[in-house]
């Protein structure tokens, strides 16, 4: 009897240690935490978030490490590596680079209706690649880039569950890992693509932390004008920039990606308390209508506008685009 009344102690205090346990977790969950998880409850479909505010390090994370569908969004890895080309003198903004018929796909963008062959420059089909999403403009980026470049340098940052696994609208060539016809194009996590982002707007190149460079600075500036010229502004954007930003430039830069139960959306926000990084993925959504009110694009700006509000209350400003030289 007093063994089993000792175990019978032992389990009670036990359970008692996890629900103290359990309750402080619950009461040191941040308000804005649990907003934004009500958010995402109440969309129809899974969402995933990784935000963090650089100056602060406070962070919001949900399933930001599940691996997601890219769709364009893993362009920034495309865009990510020519900046590193580019760095290295291996490529350079104006190398000459041709369209040819083999390249083009649908979807969106412009270059799948020009006539074949034509030349451009690496700039140019980078910036299509981003500005837009084309997707023709995509297939030519990979050619002077590389597939296998663009996966080398993610597995340098250690970005392990970041992968481009072939070109917009064509088959996959050779062996393909086992889930890459789950995830079609590419696969990612929020915190990885947020990571990513964050290296590209604070000009985080080459192998070390250390300050860039005025070299860095200029490639830098070139893809930060880039993502600040997104065409596509229906989730993130929406209602923390809805006027016209086209002649003072955009406080937001941004690459988005979209399939019929995809909306995803990796962002800078340049704020007056300083930048922060919002990566917003949403899959198997029950909408799946191309308009500008898809219910996960009204979800992701709803996200967006919870947290931008809560650690930058007092706006937007580019100026914290801008990095000390």
């Amino acid at each position: 009897m007093p063994h089993m009344r000792k175990a019978t102690l032992l389990c009670l205090f036990s359970a008692l240690l996890f629900a103290t346990h359990a309750l402080a977790q619950t009461q040191s969950q941040s308000p804005l935490q649990s907003q934004v998880e009500q958010i995402a409850a109440e969309h129809h479909g899974q969402v995933s978030i990784y935000a963090k505010d650089l100056k602060t390090g406070q962070t919001v994370a949900l399933k930001a490490d599940e691996p997601v569908q890219t769709a364009s969004v893993i362009k920034l890895a495309i865009l990510y590596e020519a900046m590193e080309q580019i760095r290295a003198g291996k490529a350079h903004w104006d190398d000459k680079v041709t369209l040819t018929k083999e390249n083009q796909t649908g979807g969106s963008g412009v270059l799948g209706f020009f006539d074949t062959p034509t030349t451009l420059t690496l700039k140019d089909v980078l910036s299509m690649m981003v500005i837009t999403s084309d997707n023709t403009a995509t297939n030519v980026a990979i050619d002077k880039i590389g597939l296998d470049a663009v996966n080398a340098e993610m597995g340098r940052l250690g970005l392990k569950n970041t992968w481009l696994y072939k070109k917009v609208g064509k088959p996959p060539s050779g062996p393909m890992p086992a889930d890459q016809k789950k995830f079609g194009l590419g696969k990612t996590t929020a915190r990885e693509m947020g990571i990513l982002m964050k290296r590209i707007v604070t000009c985080r190149l080459g192998d070390n932390d250390a300050p860039p460079t005025d070299a860095d600075l200029a490639i830098c500036g070139v893809s930060l004008h880039m993502l600040r010229s997104q065409f596509y502004r229906d989730g993130v954007p929406r209602y923390l920039e809805p006027i016209d930003s086209s002649e003072e430039g955009s406080a937001i830069a941004n690459k988005t990606g979209a399939l019929d139960e995809v909306r995803n959306d990796v962002d800078a926000v340049a704020t007056k308390n300083g930048l922060l990084i919002l990566s917003i993925f949403t899959w198997d959504n029950k909408d799946q209508s191309w308009t500008d009110d898809n219910e996960a694009y009204l979800t992701t700006a709803k996200i967006a506008k919870a947290i931008v509000g809560t650690w930058a209350p007092d706006g937007l400003d580019v100026k914290a685009f801008e990095l000390p030289k």
